[in-house]
């Protein structure tokens, strides 16, 4: 679906490569010294990538718990319609879920509802967390994606930092979509997580 738009892709590449494409390049904003999680990060060579930041009134611990208390996120995270987990006891590297949400139309591909399931690649209790896996839905795949998350004490509160990469045939053939829905999910999170967890400091 996305190959009618390879050429115009492939001009995309090239532009995020050089550091022009605006929703691409920005990402390069501050991030925490080292985005990675035990030594673990999203993929490199990924042309499909978006990073973004806040700061939580909160503590760093109720944040935790939200992120990671996965069965819970459509309680505070609308576009999360369902979730389950894959296995049993605290979060920990090597655990699964299987999650749904709702994948708008593009010019491209239909509306549709994804089926991901993730795996924890690396966690380091109140610091990090790392997962990765396959998005798949009617009219879209994305092979493989790759979610990192940081957690860091400052003043005023907590830094979250988290980045994302795509990769895959069907997204890879569209750079700009696929980057402008990554960031838009990506920074619906982000608000998501903030307003949740100020409003249980209050």
């Amino acid at each position: 679906m996305f190959a009618i738009r390879i050429r115009a892709a492939a001009l995309a590449v090239s532009l995020t490569a050089a550091g022009v494409l605006g929703i691409a390049a920005q990402p390069a904003l501050a991030a925490p010294r080292a985005s990675e999680c035990r030594g673990q990060g999203v993929d490199a060579g990924s042309p499909i990538r978006y990073r973004t930041d806040t700061v939580i009134d909160a503590p760093l611990s109720t944040i935790w718990k939200l992120q990671t208390d996965v069965e819970r996120w459509p309680s505070w995270q609308p576009p999360v319609t369902t979730i389950e987990r894959l296995d049993h006891g605290p979060l920990r590297k090597g655990s699964r879920f299987r999650w749904t949400t709702p994948a708008p139309a593009t010019p491209t591909t239909p509306a549709t509802t994804l089926e991901i399931t993730s795996t924890v690649k690396q966690l380091k209790r109140d610091a990090c967390i790392l997962w990765s896996g396959p998005a798949i839905g009617d009219g879209l795949r994305i092979d493989r994606g790759v979610h990192l998350w940081t957690f860091t004490k400052v003043k005023g509160g907590v830094h979250v930092h988290t980045e994302e990469t795509w990769t895959g045939a069907q997204v890879e053939a569209d750079v700009p979509t696929a980057t402008a829905a990554l960031g838009a999910g990506l920074e619906a999170w982000l608000r998501d997580l903030k307003a949740a967890a100020e409003a249980r400091h209050r």
